[in-house]
């Protein structure tokens, strides 16, 4: 018989609910405990589906002013995730889903190819018109057989652009069987001293092809924070509504080797959602589907019992949302995660706690009631990676931050309309559910990265836990006041030069 494990925060929750009180952010703090655990040691990997782990856990909300293809690069080089939002017509969303998957080309399985009698200038103009920021490029015959490789020594050196792609492009080279292995890979390539390494199948048709500066990456773990998958790519999301529209966005993301999907909606818990998760997991059972947003345990197990790989909660907490106030729902957050994680206890199915955290301790909290990764919009809300130019607003430099339900976000957006179930509603007849705004310019995500994972670190360090597993087991709270909220920010001076991790 399998022990049952025991969470510390089972008894607060429990107590809190019998005088039927749900809490937020602000209304609680973990409590402290022996510790054996530095900062520095903690273990941070954790999961957002089934199959997709993170080395942090830390993932980028699907909004318009948060994350393409920049935003998700650049967190899975962090560890965490970034999931492309679907207010981007579906071939741009699996566009910009693809130049995350082929930013580091460890084993790229379906590259892209150009045709041997295509001019050097047209193959140039596509590259830039695509946003690719490779090049290096496999040439096909008009059989579709590989026949040479061009590379960007190939491309500086042509002078005339009108030649064809098989006058420049090298044909002597190396090439490997289907199914060899990275490592193999890497020991042929250094062997031959050649960067690039074509796999064929028996019929000399290209299958695969490795880049040696991405091999030796991998092999030598100069990158091992990265967040990568089996072949060596970094991980990816995509958000996707419901209905048809889901279905044809899911068929071009199958295409890109999307890592995981997220049934992106303001109510997760109906049926056209059920109904789509049921659809794509018929269809691609290989590939993990995160639906949401729910706030109740209930609605939590219906989606896992319906084949949900993880669950997003969340009902109106962001910074940015006013369904709370506009429509009267919703669950304060940190007693909906508990309530969501606990509902699906032993299953295996993740839990991720999306909108209202402000500073890096309300992601420990989150975790510690339940937890497995955190979806963050506006702390990465305009840094440098985001959607968007810099707006100077008196000398100031801000960027633009809106939510999928506010007014402009609808007008712009079919999905957005659809995310808040007014597909059908004449522009003039919205009922926004959202805000938009500015917020100053950050810089580079990385730093606010790294200042939120270090804040967790030290909260986990705090607790005793040396893990996620641990920090959710071992969590307990304690209830404050108002009175004690003001007591935990800072008081009685006048700051005169702000934290890089705290802003009032």
């Amino acid at each position: 018989m399998v022990k049952k494990e025991r969470f510390k925060k089972d008894a607060f929750f429990s107590k809190m609910s019998r005088l039927g009180l749900a809490l937020s952010y602000d209304d609680v703090r973990l409590k402290t405990g022996h510790s054996e655990v530095e900062p520095a040691a903690v273990n941070l990997l954790t999961k957002f589906s089934r199959q997709v782990s993170l080395n942090n856990p830390i993932v980028s909300s699907p909004m318009d002013t948060v994350t393409e293809s920049d935003m998700a690069i650049e967190m899975a080089k962090l560890g965490g995730l970034g999931i492309i939002h679907r207010a981007l017509p579906p071939k741009e969303q699996s566009q910009a889903v693809a130049k995350v998957k082929f930013y580091l080309n460890g084993l790229i399985k379906k590259p892209i190819c150009i045709n041997q009698d295509e001019k050097v200038g047209d193959v140039l103009k596509t590259r830039e018109e695509k946003g690719y920021k490779f090049h290096t490029f496999p040439v096909l015959d008009v059989h579709g057989k590989f026949v040479g490789l061009v590379t960007q020594n190939d491309f500086e050196f042509c002078i005339n652009q009108n030649l064809k792609v098989g006058d420049i492009m090298s044909a002597d080279l190396k090439c490997e069987n289907d199914g060899t292995s990275v490592k193999e890979a890497f020991d042929i390539m250094r062997k031959n001293k050649k960067k690039v390494l074509p796999l064929l199948d028996q019929e000399k048709k290209l299958v695969g092809m490795y880049v040696f500066s991405d091999v030796k990456r991998i092999m030598t773990g100069s990158s091992a924070q990265y967040n990568i998958d089996a072949n060596g790519n970094l991980r990816v999301g995509a958000a996707v509504g419901v209905g048809e529209e889901a279905l044809e966005r899911v068929e071009l993301l199958v295409k890109k080797n999307i890592d995981v999907f997220v049934i992106d909606t303001a109510h997760g818990d109906s049926e056209r959602v059920i109904k789509t998760l049921k659809k794509i997991k018929k269809l691609y059972p290989h590939i993990d589907v995160v639906v949401g947003n729910v706030s109740e345990g209930h609605s939590a197990k219906r989606l896992v019992d319906a084949g949900a790989d993880g669950v997003k909660v969340g009902q109106g907490p962001g910074s940015i949302c006013t369904t709370r106030i506009i429509a009267g729902i919703g669950h304060p957050q940190v007693s909906a995660v508990y309530e969501c994680s606990k509902a699906i206890r032993g299953s295996g199915v993740p839990v991720c706690a999306d909108g209202g955290i402000k500073y890096s301790g309300d992601i420990t909290i989150a975790i510690g009631a339940g937890a497995d990764s955190v979806m963050l919009g506006n702390m990465l809300a305009g840094t440098k990676e985001t959607p968007g130019d810099i707006v100077m607003v008196q000398g100031v430099p801000y960027k633009n931050y809106r939510g999928m339900g506010s007014l402009g976000a609808m007008e712009k957006s079919k999905a957005s309309r659809d995310r808040y179930l007014q597909t059908g509603s004449g522009k003039d007849k919205l009922v926004p559910e959202g805000v938009e705004g500015i917020v100053p310019f950050k810089g580079p995500v990385s730093h606010i990265i790294d200042q939120n994972l270090g804040g967790l670190r030290s909260g986990m360090g705090y607790v005793g836990a040396a893990n996620i597993k641990e920090l959710q087991l071992k969590a307990d709270f304690h209830h404050i006041s108002g009175a004690g909220l003001s007591e935990s920010h800072p008081h009685g001076v006048i700051i005169t030069k702000e934290a890089p991790n705290y802003k009032t």
